[in-house]
């Protein structure tokens, strides 16, 4: 009895429980496991690995020392207001001279627009921007938000015409630089999918006539390139209108865009409405919906999420595509950029020019695609198990 209690009283050892997941160790998994994988996994693929990352180095250790230190920044301006090139000449190509955006980014961004007047477009290049952020946030994803667009778009034409509340008037040939590419990419977005999507729709039309349509229109945009339409909307459409009518020629332009736009998308909401299957449609029909509410409630919601990646790569291809506006003669960003450097002046420094406004579409790129990365992933969550 005596040796029960002291048994009893005796500490226990402590209940031993699952056993700790441990980590798999850096040499399995990770980014050491990754590199002697797929960089050192053997003798030449060491030996090319090295010579790649020597030359990599020397690459970046070039492009720091050309585009900033050896780099001017500013350059005197003698009475007669001509800048003097001479320090930047004396590099040869040794360093950039990135002065010659400090003199010229104002003609870059806003073309020939008025100089006293450079405050307006560069209000609207804000508005766009402000407009894409509010957009692109779905708590605002409302019927308000097409109220929203609308008053942002008459805002931003009153503000580039003028004429009212004090503002001199400016012509649309004045306009140019940021401004006009934005105004391309932004109404030939917001005109170009809705039209897809009624275009989309239409080649799965039951009836002869609309699908036939829509095939045609499809397959004859598709068919030749967008400098194409371009010219025609400048050049052909003018001799079809009556005597003494005259559409602008950024309209015209405008419109081309439009119609290229929406056959390519067209063709990849056509792809998302196949990727579905046949049962959403069937179950749509059995609970007694009409065409437009099963179409809009639950085949393009769906269809549409499917095709978020090759939808926002159309998206990007339309934004660079406006700069094929210059054939036309219409000053874009990239044409602003080009005539920036025709002063004498300036000439022999266009890579410097090209770099800036390569920049730009790059970070309106590469936020369109970041942004449809993050959406996707948002609306796909479901999927994931």
């Amino acid at each position: 009895m005596a040796e029960t209690l002291a048994e009893s009283a005796a500490p226990r050892p402590a209940a031993v429980g699952p056993a700790e997941a441990r980590r798999p160790p850096m040499s399995v998994v990770g980014p050491v496991a990754w590199a002697r994988a797929s960089l050192f996994s053997s003798w030449w693929s060491t030996a090319i690995t090295l010579a790649l990352a020597y030359l990599l180095v020397r690459w970046a250790m070039g492009l720091v020392d050309w585009a900033f230190i050896n780099a001017i920044w500013s350059v005197p301006v003698n009475d007669q207001g001509i800048a003097q090139t001479q320090a930047c000449r004396a590099l040869e190509g040794r360093g950039a001279c990135w002065a010659v955006i400090t003199e010229k980014y104002r003609f870059i961004l806003f073309g020939t627009y008025p100089y006293d007047q450079h405050w307006r477009p560069l209000l609207c290049i804000l508005l766009f921007i402000g407009l894409y952020i509010v957009s692109a946030m779905r708590r605002f994803w409302r019927k308000e938000l097409a109220l929203v667009w609308v008053a942002t778009l008459v805002l931003i034409g009153v503000l580039m015409w003028g004429g009212i509340l004090g503002m001199p008037y400016v012509p649309q040939e004045r306009w140019g630089g940021l401004a006009i590419t934005l105004i391309l990419a932004t109404f030939g977005i917001a005109f170009a999918f809705p039209l897809a999507v009624l275009v989309a729709l239409g080649r799965r039309s039951r009836m002869p006539a609309i699908k036939t349509l829509c095939i045609v229109y499809v397959e004859l945009i598709r068919g030749v390139p967008l400098i194409s339409l371009l010219f025609m909307a400048s050049v052909m459409f003018p001799l079809f209108l009556p005597e003494g009518m005259n559409i602008d020629k950024l309209l015209r332009a405008q419109v081309a865009i439009i119609l290229f736009a929406a056959a390519y998308l067209a063709e990849v909401i056509r792809g998302g409405l196949q990727a579905l299957s046949r049962g959403q449609y069937e179950a749509a029909d059995a609970l007694g919906l009409s065409y437009w509410q099963k179409t809009g409630f639950i085949i393009l919601p769906q269809a549409l999420r499917l095709v978020i990646p090759p939808l926002v790569n159309t998206f990007i291809g339309l934004f660079k595509d406006t700069s094929l506006v210059l054939i036309i003669g219409i000053f874009d960003l990239l044409t602003a950029g080009k005539t920036a450097v025709v002063e004498p002046a300036w000439q022999g420094f266009g890579v410097e020019v090209y770099v800036f406004v390569g920049l730009i579409y790059f970070i309106f790129c590469f936020a369109m695609s970041r942004y449809s990365q993050g959406l996707e992933v948002e609306l796909n969550r479901h999927r994931v198990r």
